[in-house]
């Protein structure tokens, strides 16, 4: 074989590969069909979550960049603007630190450039740990229906003054049921994808699942319902019926 044919035989097949990869990566799973009315990086065709030792990885997969687009600053925490690829499970909140049976417990990868609640860590790297809410990261939360926000809207759950829930021990200071437990997020091309250890795997193994890619805001009063999800852009079954199955 000459030089430049042994040169494209190469090429190709690292290609294939890559390409094999690529839809590997795709495969099981919730599959959805694109929209071109939703925003490419938030147009879902694929959501998944698969266990390998106590380790589970969320996956989800869009039409376009992930993590390309992030909401724009406004300047104050009074009416901030969040997005996120969320993972609404079957779960048991008590499975992550909240009380048991508090609602739909749900792993969100957010941006938010008005305010940070990751405290305890430093995402930028800069010495500062309450500077880069803009990147993205993970929590965990807890989503309930709340017509406050608008006909058929989810919140993350309030704590309401003076209650005293349990709460995981990465919880931000928030009155709201959310952890900032600092998994850090993979968003690479077309894909997002968090790996979460926990302490007893079955517990996912045996749940269900769906994929939401969402638009949430602050209230303009700080006062409850503090923070609702505003703009549903995607669900990759439709309907938010959680037909995901772990490992299939």
């Amino acid at each position: 074989m000459k030089p430049s044919q042994l040169a494209i035989a190469t090429l190709s097949g690292l290609l294939l590969s890559a390409a094999a990869i690529g839809h590997g990566a795709h495969q099981g799973g919730i599959q959805a069909k694109t929209d071109k009315a939703i925003e490419p990086a938030f147009d879902i065709v694929h959501a998944k979550i698969t266990t390998k030792g106590n380790v589970a990885t969320f996956h989800m997969g869009v039409a376009g960049e992930a993590g390309s687009l992030l909401p724009k600053a406004g300047g104050k925490l009074e009416g901030a603007s969040a997005f996120a690829y969320v993972w609404p499970t079957s779960i048991d909140s008590g499975e992550v630190g909240f009380d048991a049976g508090a609602g739909i417990l749900a792993l969100a990868v957010a941006s938010h450039p008005d305010f940070d609640d990751t405290p305890l860590f430093d995402e930028n790297g800069d010495n500062n740990t309450d500077n880069d809410g803009d990147l993205w990261h993970s929590h965990w939360v807890v989503l309930v229906a709340d017509e406050a926000c608008g006909p058929g809207k989810l919140k993350v759950k309030d704590i309401p003054e003076g209650a005293r829930p349990k709460l995981p021990k990465t919880w931000p200071g928030l009155p709201l049921y959310i952890d900032s437990p600092g998994f850090d997020p993979l968003l690479s091309g077309d894909r997002v994808e968090v790996k979460v250890p926990f302490d007893n795997i079955d517990v996912v193994a045996s749940a269900s699942f769906d994929g939401v890619t969402s638009g949430l805001r602050v209230s303009a009063n700080l006062h409850a319902p503090l923070f609702c999800v505003v703009d549903v852009f995607d669900v990759a079954s439709g309907d938010l019926s959680l037909p995901g199955k772990v490992n299939h």
